[in-house]
This record gives C-alpha cells, sequence and structure tokens, in this order.
C-alpha cells in the first residue's frame, strides 16, 4: 500500500527558491512515471514535471528552466527543487504517479509573497 508524505513548502519571496521532498512507501517507486502536481485556489490539480524510471524527465511550459525533479531510490524519496519562483507557483504541491493514482497524501503548502 502506498503512503506519500510531502514536506518542504513555506511561504517565499518572489525570486526564491524551496526544495520539496515526498517520502514514499509501498510500491511508489516501482511505478514508470512520477510526478509533481499542484493546485492553486479555485483551479484544478496540474501536473507540472515527471521523471520516469530511468530518469528522464519532463515539465510544463510553466516552470521550464525553473523546476527540477528528481529521485532517490534508496531513501524512497522524489524532489522538486524549485528556484526564481513567482507569484503564480503559489499552490499546493502533490507527489503522485502520473497517471494519478485515486489515493493522494495531503500535499504541503508554496505561498510565494512579498
Amino acid at each position: 500500500q502506498v503512503r506519500l508524505v510531502e514536506s518542504g513548502g513555506g511561504l517565499v519571496q518572489p525570486g526564491g527558491s524551496l526544495r520539496l521532498s515526498c517520502r514514499a512507501s509501498g510500491t511508489f517507486f516501482s511505478y514508470n512515471v512520477l510526478g509533481w502536481y499542484r493546485q492553486a485556489p479555485g483551479k484544478e490539480r496540474e501536473l507540472v514535471a515527471s521523471i520516469t524510471y530511468v530518469g528522464r524527465t519532463n515539465y510544463a511550459d510553466s516552470v521550464k528552466g525553473r523546476f527540477t525533479i528528481s529521485k532517490d531510490n534508496v531513501k524512497n524519496t522524489l524532489y522538486l527543487e524549485m528556484n526564481s519562483l513567482k507569484p503564480e507557483d503559489t499552490a499546493v504541491y502533490y507527489c503522485n504517479t502520473k497517471p494519478g493514482m485515486a489515493y493522494w497524501g495531503g500535499g504541503t503548502l508554496v505561498t510565494v509573497s512579498l
């Protein structure tokens, strides 16, 4: 049974950086594609970054060049390095498979504001 715990969010000023972590248990890291999603207030959840089993990455145009997804299979942890943050990056961030499973963790809130 998969369990996902996201952490690392917080309040940051525009232009700042954060590193999100997703600690996973169960069979999460056996899935072919893992991803980071976000949901801003009043908006649909969207995929912002994904990584395949062999490490190939893909990013939404809105975060390309600013966000980096990575994983540590030994530590069972998925990461999202976020740089040059903008107010429009404000959202709750979740990790999951791609496509997403029915189960979702609690997410971690990222707020980009002065």
